[in-house]
């Protein structure tokens, strides 16, 4: 029997969350400004402490909630809705991710040194893999290097979009330890880099279009960059091993805040269409508007089921790769085509700053590059399918059928 009911202490707490995002910082969200981001953040964050709403992905011995798969889907779901609430709860990426990735990998020291504080809030990190000149939606042609001299391990490279690393306490490098390796996917390894070591350098942050988080998305230089030889994060080889383990929380984790995002663009679009009159009567009224929200619906109503199932298979120990990658595809368009009809409903006033709509429209689009492009998903999601059936004589295994 499959069973669809919510347990209710997670739904107790979805709701929860629900009333901190409508009440604490949707009120907040238009007065916003980058002068007094800290100071409202800051506020935003000693209230969802007070409120027992802090960290939901550690456990409680870290300080958080020790919710699951499961539970981060559904209350990650109302904290799409601001790119605030997420921060004040202290669970966006690239920290989360970070969290999850020394939860795992991390020394008792390294937990001490560098988890401690990061789930406390009181620093930040980033996570530098990605680099300009080769595509590093294929890993094992990145070039940053770790050689170990002695006891250190000397660094050199350049990092593209090293999200949050401006003001960063400390950095994840993935950099290859081991070019002879025949396995070209053991080849790298993690190291943590912290922020004033000599060789690290934050040349700029990159100006791009839509909004961005604190630190900004950077380019990185390291320059002879020597860490201690305990600065490997995890064992000598599996870097992208555990990087994925990281991406795949991540790529999930990001599909449940954009269908945050998607339900505020559909309820706003509603709220207009309901208000606004063209031609004798109501938006709202015309066949056009009316097919606009039912195919965000539609779309909506799907990317929370592929979520959810995914999360419940995760929770259960199951194989969920194919399903991170049809949602990292599914949902990252879906998004798209939601905020693209939501703007075109609210007409000039969807490309003004007066509503918030320009701006998931100028996010939107960039889901689709990061954490996997839609194209390399799609490539991993057909060899998933043709193995399924070499195995099993039907696709079905790779479809979420059951079988």
């Amino acid at each position: 029997m499959i069973g669809f009911e919510v347990p209710a202490e997670l739904e107790a707490i979805r709701r929860r969350v629900a009333e901190f995002v409508h009440t604490e910082v949707l009120p907040v969200e238009p007065q916003v400004t980058e002068e007094n981001f800290e100071e409202v953040m800051t506020a935003l964050r000693k209230t969802a402490r007070d409120a027992g709403l802090w960290a939901p992905h550690l456990p409680p011995e870290w300080g958080g909630m020790g919710l699951r798969a499961l539970g981060m889907a559904l209350v990650s779901q109302e904290l799409g809705a601001s790119g605030l609430a997420s921060l004040a709860m202290n669970c966006m990426a690239p920290d989360e991710g970070n969290m999850h990735l020394l939860l795992e990998a991390g020394t008792e020291a390294q937990k001490d040194r560098y988890l401690r504080p990061l789930a406390d809030a009181e620093i930040r990190s980033c996570f530098a893999m990605t680099e300009r000149d080769v595509a590093s939606s294929d890993p094992r042609q990145l070039r940053t290097t770790a050689e170990l001299h002695g006891d250190e391990w000397v660094i050199n490279g350049e990092k593209w979009f090293t999200t949050g690393a401006n003001g960063a306490a400390f950095a994840i490098v993935v950099a290859k330890t081991d070019p002879e390796n025949e396995n070209p996917y053991l080849r790298y390894s993690l190291f943590i880099v912290e922020a004033d070591t000599d060789g690290w350098e934050v040349l700029r942050e990159i100006p791009v279009m839509g909004s961005h988080g604190p630190g900004g998305h950077c380019e990185v230089r390291l320059d002879d960059c020597r860490v201690p030889y305990d600065a490997m994060l995890g064992a000598r080889g599996m870097g992208f091993v555990l990087a994925q383990k990281r991406l795949g929380m991540g790529r999930i984790g990001h599909a449940m805040r954009w269908i945050g995002v998607s339900q505020r663009a559909l309820d706003l679009a509603a709220q207009r269409a309901l208000e606004r009159e063209a031609f004798g009567k109501r938006l709202a009224e015309h066949q056009a508007i009316q097919w606009m929200v039912a195919d965000a619906c539609i779309e909506l109503y799907a990317s929370r089921l592929m979520v959810l199932h995914a999360a419940w298979k995760i929770d259960h120990d199951m194989d969920h790769r194919q399903e991170i990658s049809m949602i990292k595809v599914f949902v990252a368009e879906a998004l798209g085509r939601i905020v693209d009809r939501a703007l075109q409903i609210y007409g000039s006033l969807g490309v003004t700053d007066d509503v918030p709509i320009a701006r998931f429209y100028a996010d939107a689009r960039a889901a689709r590059i990061y954490d996997g492009p839609s194209e390399v998903h799609r490539m991993v999601i057909a060899r998933g399918a043709l193995k399924a059936f070499l195995k099993e004589g039907s696709t079905k295994p790779a479809t979420g059928g059951i079988t």
